[in-house]
């Protein structure tokens, strides 16, 4: 869609109260656009105050300022992402990836309310945030169109980037926070927050730079560990340190206490992104990261070789669904429906240390469906595994390992390699 298709018509945006939104809603009320404020309350830490959001967004000429309260919801999918332990390509929690999903879910039932088919955003057309505000809109709500000012010619021929916005606000006297000379853009949710651009495009700056809003970095932490104890039931962490939480509390509490210790704080990483380029990042996420470690130690009692092989690969799925925006999809359903599976046995408690940024493993108890065995495990007592039974077990392999050698598949130069 471009300009000139919507002038009377009204548009459903996505607020943040940011730079883009201001610029975007003063801009399209000027084209003869009705533009109605939508703003996802996701617990963000960084924009406590929504009704400084609504008077930025008025003043920038929105008709109609809508808060939705999300906090369940943006907590439920983040439990999800621990759940299926679903990392972007290394230590990415997925969180605005997941935050985008949540937005529009939440949107399209006010929208469908207020009779308004149209959604618009602010992402741009280099980002992922694009393709999943796009994509979701249209699993969710296939009668809906999407605009996006960042792809329409008109409005690029007005701004071109952050120094046009800024200056086009203060003519307007629209009352941004934004300056050029911000370091770097940051989105954040309850999961975490996410820097980049600015001066992080440069590979020669050092991500220190960057002021952590969740914790502490990792070498500011307390010189003394922290053990945390957490309890699981079917995935869900229902009481941490002997405080029953619901999962909007446990991740509360979990960003409290990891981002004091330096947990998930300053993750640096040069991912792909989906559009087909590379970009940089530094995420915080204390609260996904100390309960997805718990999660993984718990996971790594009840999980049988083929079942952790089955799972590993359903998380990088997941993961990468989740950033390319194809969460709601047939093909995530059906994953984390086997995912759902290992979630029914994911019952125990694990007590975690927190110490410069490291989640280390304390203890483990009442795990009910833990293969774990200690006689087994011993090196010292027979237990129910006889070592003698070993002997039989080892002459199957090797009829396997002779057949190779003697066919020659191993090369006699493996004899000279090392590691």
């Amino acid at each position: 869609m471009n300009t000139s298709q919507l002038r009377g018509r009204t548009v459903a945006f996505a607020a943040s109260g940011g730079l883009d939104s201001c610029t975007i809603t003063r801009w399209l009320t000027d084209q003869g656009v009705t533009v109605v404020a939508i703003t996802a309350d996701l617990a963000q830490p960084d924009e406590p105050d929504f009704a400084a959001i609504e008077a930025r967004m008025r003043a920038s000429g929105a008709k109609e300022f809508i808060r939705v309260p999300l906090h369940d919801a943006i907590a439920q999918a983040g439990l999800e992402g621990v759940q299926a332990q679903a990392r972007y390509e290394g230590p990415y929690w997925n969180t605005t990836a997941i935050g985008r999903h949540v937005i529009v879910a939440g949107m399209i039932p006010v929208m469908r309310e207020l009779g308004v088919s149209i959604l618009s955003h602010g992402a741009t057309g280099r980002g992922n945030d694009q393709v999943r505000f796009q994509l979701v809109t249209n699993m969710l709500a296939p009668d809906f169109q999407v605009y996006a000012p960042w792809r329409d010619p008109e409005f690029l021929g007005r701004f071109r980037g952050r120094r046009e916005m800024i200056d086009y606000c203060n003519s307007h006297n629209l009352p941004i926070k934004a300056t050029v000379e911000a370091p770097y853009s940051t989105d954040a949710n309850l999961l975490g927050l996410t820097h980049e651009a600015g001066k992080l495009e440069s590979l020669e700056v050092a991500p220190s730079f960057v002021e952590p809003k969740m914790g502490v970095t990792p070498q500011c932490a307390p010189d003394t560990p922290q053990v945390v104890t957490l309890r699981f039931e079917a995935g869900r962490p229902v009481m941490i340190n002997g405080q029953s939480v619901s999962g909007f509390e446990a991740l509360r509490l979990a960003n409290q206490l990891g981002g004091a210790h330096g947990v998930g704080i300053a993750a640096h990483l040069v991912e792909n992104r989906f559009v087909g380029i590379k970009s940089r990042g530094v995420y915080e996420a204390p609260g996904m990261e100390l309960l997805g470690t718990a999660y993984r130690y718990l996971l790594e009692l009840i999980l049988d070789r083929r079942a952790r092989a089955h799972f590993d690969n359903l998380s990088g799925f997941i993961a990468q669904q989740v950033y390319q925006g194809y969460g709601f999809d047939l093909a995530s359903r059906m994953a984390r429906k086997a995912v759902e599976e290992v979630t029914k046995l994911a019952t125990g408690t694990i007590a975690v240390s927190l110490y410069k940024g490291q989640v280390r493993f304390e203890s483990a108890r009442d795990v009910p469906h833990s293969l774990y065995s200690e006689d087994n495990a011993s090196m010292e007592a027979v237990g129910e595994f006889d070592h003698a039974d070993s002997e039989g077990f080892l002459r199957v392999l090797s009829v396997g390992a002779r057949a190779l050698g003697a066919a020659g598949q191993v090369p006699p130069a493996s004899l000279n390699q090392r590691g």
